[in-house]
């Protein structure tokens, strides 16, 4: 019997597979955020299990949490302001619901932090405010019982050196913003491309591995650069050259031509290491394309910054809670305001692709230090900075104190993997 999805899924036109780009399109300016945080145990700040990490979820209030199951495995919570889920590495990730002030976004991050230390705690448990785990490695880290991360296990490291420190050992912060029409969300993907590196720079927030200094700012950020080149990166040189001439049917065509992990039909999974192009003409063992594939393949295309029903932007190191709140804050002060992106792209106008391509290489080693052409980048951080600043204020919801905590460490020349202690 053939395992398929439903009829009214298949795939029977290509122009469905813009159809979810075009119903991002709408009128609101909200903000969704993503919060991983990494999980040590008190004694050795060696990573917990995925026992542990369950422990923890079972802490959260079932009244207010549905708990969400995969083959009899406790994978996460949903609730009314998001969901808590848990990553490869038996990191912990809370994934709010978008809204259009920042202080309801602190607010329920607040309650959560609070009550994740809380019930960490008490089973001897710490939560770390960085960006990787100090102690333990991927080697000495299960992967939890997820199938998408058993198939991302078995395909990643044909293509990439460091696919299971990205998963396994590392924990961000990203942030999803709406666009109103195709043109807004080509300008804000390109010019958030641009900023990304300089952006990821001082929230580097990684620099200890194995108790030691690694030598990097970001060793996070640097694990990303060699994990696939297929699905990571940049996207295409044009969002830089002649973003106005890139669509959504450009992103399209691009997805089209990255290789697929897996399947999914029901509750069973196929390994299916083909494009999608290749799929949607041949289908894979008498299995048609549908939309859930569709909706999965763009899930499991990892650039900086990406394209669903939202701009989705994902280079930044886990952080403390006051740098975690300046995240949203910053690039909203940036994204809704056009006057705003005018000025950093008028900004960033003089500089080539290969600037760019330079800079994402260089700043995860070396943070605010990294050139972008000939300028080190702290100075077009103060900036940035200084733009999403007075756009906030314009608003006048008091939202530009929230980048306080960033200005604390531009005037200092530094960034949080300043501040981790090594045992060197």
């Amino acid at each position: 019997m053939l395992l398929t999805n439903n009829s009214s899924d298949i795939i029977s036109d290509k122009k469905q597979l813009l159809e979810i780009f075009f119903s991002g399109c709408k009128t609101t300016q909200s903000v969704g955020v993503e919060s991983e945080k990494i999980l040590v145990s008190k004694d050795d700040y060696k990573a917990i299990g995925y026992k542990d990490a369950v422990k923890i979820l079972c802490c959260f209030d079932e009244n207010e949490w549905q708990r969400i199951y995969e083959d009899g495995n406790l994978m996460g919570l949903k609730g009314r302001t998001g969901t808590i889920t848990l990553e490869p590495g038996s990191q912990i990730e809370i994934s709010l619901k978008p809204y259009e002030t920042l202080k309801e976004i602190t607010n329920y991050l607040n309650d959560f932090y609070s009550k994740l230390s809380l019930y960490a705690g008490n089973i001897g448990v710490k939560v770390l405010d960085i960006g990787i785990q100090p102690v333990s490695t991927y080697e000495n880290i299960n992967i939890i019982p997820k199938k998408r991360y058993e198939y991302m296990t078995k395909y990643l490291p044909s293509k990439g050196l460091t696919p299971f420190v990205m998963m396994r050992e590392t924990a961000g912060i990203q942030v999803n913003f709406d666009y109103a029409t195709e043109e807004d969300a080509v300008a804000k993907l390109s010019l958030a491309l641009k900023m990304s590196p300089v952006i990821s720079a001082i929230y580097a927030n990684s620099s200890v591995r194995k108790g030691k200094n690694t030598g990097y700012k970001s060793y996070r950020a640097n694990s990303w650069l060699n994990v696939d080149e297929d699905r990571c990166g940049y996207i295409s040189k044009k969002l830089f050259d002649n973003p106005k001439d890139f669509s959504f049917a450009d992103y399209v065509e691009i997805l089209l031509d990255v290789p697929m992990i897996f399947i999914q039909r029901g509750n069973t999974y196929f390994y299916a290491p083909q494009t999608f192009r290749e799929f949607l003409k041949n289908g894979f063992n008498g299995i048609p394309a549908s939309i859930s594939d569709w909706e999965t393949h763009i899930s499991l295309y990892f650039p900086d910054v990406r394209l669903k029903s939202y701009v989705e932007i994902r280079n930044h190191d886990a952080q403390n809670e006051r740098m975690t709140y300046s995240v949203p804050a910053f690039w909203k002060g940036i994204l809704y305001n056009n006057e705003a992106m005018d000025e950093v792209n008028k900004i960033l106008s003089k500089y080539e692709y290969e600037d760019f391509i330079n800079l994402r290489k260089n700043s995860p080693i070396f943070g605010i230090n990294a050139k972008l052409g000939n300028i080190n980048i702290i100075d077009y951080i103060k900036e940035f900075y200084d733009i999403a600043y007075e756009s906030l204020k314009n608003n006048a919801q008091a939202e530009e104190k929230y980048l306080e905590p960033v200005y604390e460490y531009i005037s200092l020349k530094k960034v949080p993997a300043d501040n981790i202690m090594t045992t060197n």
